[in-house]
Order: structure tokens, then C-alpha cells, then sequence
């Protein structure tokens, strides 16, 4: 896949092109669902697939106040988009600029201009340029004046409750912990990703040594508890085991036992991998299914037995899947 930060980086006679545009926040079942009309409706003509997004919400700019935490970073949103099947990604730096950018001027200059557009595919809840003034039927109008066609796709709804997939009852189910009900309506596994750092090494003097990510890292973190997961090994600069992927036992919270963190860290211990120097390595974590809540223990001792168990049933959900 090829990603374009700016419409300026399009080489010329870069179309015909099928384009997708969204946020794609998590580029989950819903997302696909566009991008998977895109993808037949360039079948169809030999053109190419390419998804328009940003580098942020645009809420962040536009009414920060209102603006929800993302469930992945950009990394995370290219890399997801590549896996969707998409040819080409066209990131755009949503700012002041962008913002007041009337939609006459995007669809000119970025669609029609840069991507040599035949169609364009958006959800029902599609808004765009300056303001937020256009729409689908705008978009189809000009479509009418540029020769490009409107596909505007339905919304992927529950059956029973009817409610629509979105971003939002995502980070509700993460929220919750229900890591494996937010997996079914992202249709990938909730994952953070970030660069291995050193600890307070609390884990090694117990037994269970753990690779803790940055605060920096990638992706919305779920509840605070243990998890059953995945610690995929990207590697490091000298390219150190890269794409390898180990069981985990996966702690998020603030070690409410010892309670001498400040912040939220997400932590993975390998299981059965005591010698593993992941520091300065880019680690994917992934969240299979929420093991138990976080609570203080009295003592060392329980605590330990309580890691004991934790990677049993780790291991148990692990093998099952």
C-alpha cells in the first residue's frame, strides 16, 4: 500500500481512482463496509482504492471540549487500512487550513485534482468542508459538475438493538473490559502498540518479568485488570526478532498493590520467556479477553499466587483460540 501525506506527494496520472473518505477510527466493521464497496466497485473498473482520512479527529481542531480519545494512532489506522485491502492512503493534516477549506475547493483540488476520482464512497453521516456545509447530496451535486459518481453506504447495524457499529460503542466496550466484544465490531483484536521501556523491574523480583510500554504508546487502553493476549515483537533498530509473536499475561493499571504509580502503564508478560530483552523494541499488545478486574493484595504473597493463577487461565484462553 502507498501512503501520501499531502495531495502535493499524488504523482500526475496517479487515477482513475475509487475513494473512500472517513476518519476510520479503529477501521472497524463499519469502516470496512465502505471500503469493501470501494474495493468491488474498482474491480469493476480496473481503477485503484484509496481511502482519504486524517491525521486526527477533526473534533480535536474544530471542538476539542467535544473531542472523544481515539482508538488508534495514525501508525495503527495506515497499517489497519493496508490490511482492509486498500491500494493507496491519503492522510491529511486536519488544522486551521484544512478546516476552512470549502468543499468546492477539496473536491477540486484533492478528489478530482490529486486522486483523479470516478467515485466516491462515505457513510450516511458524511460531512465536509468548511463548517462541516457539505454532505452527501452536496457531494453528489458536484460529482454531477466533475464526472465522478456517489455511493453513499448503509450503516452496519445489531440485529436485536439496532444500533448502529461506531467508534463510540467501541471505547464503551474497552471501557468496560469487554475486549473481545469490542474485537467482533472492530473485526481485528484491540491492540495497543509503543517502544519497550524500562520499569520499576517489580515484576522481575516476583517472578514475572514484564515488558512495559511507554506512556506514548499507540491505541485506547482498556480497563484497568489482567488480560489474556498477544505481545507481537516488531523488533528494534538493528531488526531483533522482528514479527515475532508470544503469549501473554497482560496488566493495565496503576499497581494498585504497591501503589507507587502515577500513571497508567500497560505491562505483558511473556509466559515461559524469563530471558527476553525487549527494551528499546516496537511491541504490538493485543487484548484477547479481560481475565479479572485490579485490586490491591495484602501482602506479597498473594499477590504472587494470584500471578500463578493469572497465567494459568491465560494459558487456557490462549490454547482455546
Amino acid at each position: 500500500m502507498i501512503t501520501f501525506r499531502d495531495p502535493a506527494e499524488i504523482p500526475a496520472g496517479f487515477g482513475p481512482s475509487v475513494v473512500a473518505i472517513g476518519k476510520f477510527d479503529g477501521v472497524h466493521v463499519g469502516h470496512r463496509a465502505v471500503i469493501d464497496r470501494a474495493k468491488v466497485d474498482a474491480a469493476a473498473t480496473g481503477a485503484r482504492v484509496v481511502a482519504v482520512t486524517f491525521d486526527r479527529n477533526p473534533l480535536s481542531v474544530l471542538r476539542p471540549e467535544l473531542c472523544p480519545p481515539s482508538l488508534v494512532g495514525v501508525d495503527q489506522k495506515i497499517a489497519l487500512l493496508e490490511r482492509a485491502g486498500v491500494d493507496a492512503t491519503l492522510v491529511l493534516t486536519f488544522d486551521e487550513r484544512l478546516a476552512s477549506l470549502d468543499a468546492q475547493e477539496f473536491v477540486s483540488h484533492v478528489l478530482v485534482g490529486a486522486l483523479g476520482v470516478r467515485t466516491v464512497l462515505v457513510g450516511r453521516d458524511f460531512r465536509f468542508g468548511r463548517g462541516g456545509a457539505g454532505d452527501a447530496a452536496l457531494l453528489s451535486s458536484m460529482g454531477a459538475d466533475f464526472g465522478f459518481t456517489v455511493d453513499v453506504v448503509d450503516d452496519v447495524r445489531a440485529v436485536e438493538s439496532d444500533r448502529r457499529v461506531s467508534s463510540t460503542w467501541i471505547r464503551e466496550l474497552l471501557d468496560a473490559g469487554d475486549v473481545s466484544g469490542a474485537a467482533k465490531l472492530l473485526g481485528s483484536t484491540p491492540s495497543v502498540w509503543g517502544e519497550v521501556v524500562h520499569g520499576l523491574k517489580r515484576g522481575r523480583e516476583l517472578g514475572y518479568p514484564t515488558a512495559n510500554l511507554s506512556p506514548e504508546a499507540e491505541g485506547f487502553i482498556p480497563a484497568d485488570g489482567v488480560y489474556a493476549g498477544w505481545l507481537i515483537d516488531e523488533g528494534s533498530a538493528d531488526g531483533l526478532r522482528p514479527g515475532t509473536r508470544y503469549a501473554a499475561a497482560i496488566s493495565v493499571g496503576r499497581n494498585p498493590t504497591f501503589d507507587d504509580v502515577e500513571a497508567r502503564q500497560v505491562e505483558a508478560y511473556v509466559l515461559d520467556e524469563d530471558d527476553l530483552d525487549l527494551y528499546g523494541h516496537r511491541v504490538q499488545v493485543r487484548f484477547v479477553e479481560r481475565i479479572r478486574g485490579m485490586v490491591a493484595f495484602e501482602g506479597v504473597d498473594a499477590l504472587t499466587a494470584q500471578m500463578a493463577d493469572d497465567v494459568e487461565r491465560v494459558r487456557g484462553v490462549l490454547t482455546a483460540t
